[in-house]
């Protein structure tokens, strides 16, 4: 439970982030980032699985890279969806979805670092 927190908390500081990094998205305070990072994690836990088996064939034909364009599509949702986090088009929001992404991943490899076990 603590992990979750932990995480969900970190990605609410990397949205909050993004708007110095990507024109075109910005957030209005700490508890817009909260509530972001937790739809977004439920979006792409829930909806973009389905998207994607639903795209399979033209991701094959594009060796996955459609796999961003679904990224980007979905962020962009989630900014006309809540109250306090905008985005103004879908590049950003693709650009933003792309940044957001390589760094949850940075930061997902250092929290989620195994620890060495004393015996």
């Amino acid at each position: 439970m603590v992990h979750f927190l932990v995480r969900w908390v970190i990605n609410a500081l990397l949205l909050m982030l993004l708007p110095y990094i990507v024109p075109g998205v910005n957030i209005t305070g700490f508890f817009a980032a909260l509530v972001t990072a937790l739809v977004l994690a439920l979006i792409n836990a829930i909806i973009k699985p389905i998207l994607i088996i639903l795209t399979l064939p033209i991701n094959i034909l594009t060796l996955g890279l459609f796999t961003l364009v679904i990224n980007g599509l979905l962020f962009w949702f989630v900014g006309s969806v809540i109250k306090g986090f905008e985005v103004a088009g879908f590049w950003p929001a693709f650009w933003a979805a792309l940044v957001y992404s390589i760094f949850s991943m940075i930061i997902s490899m250092i929290v989620d670092k195994p620890q060495d076990k004393v015996s």
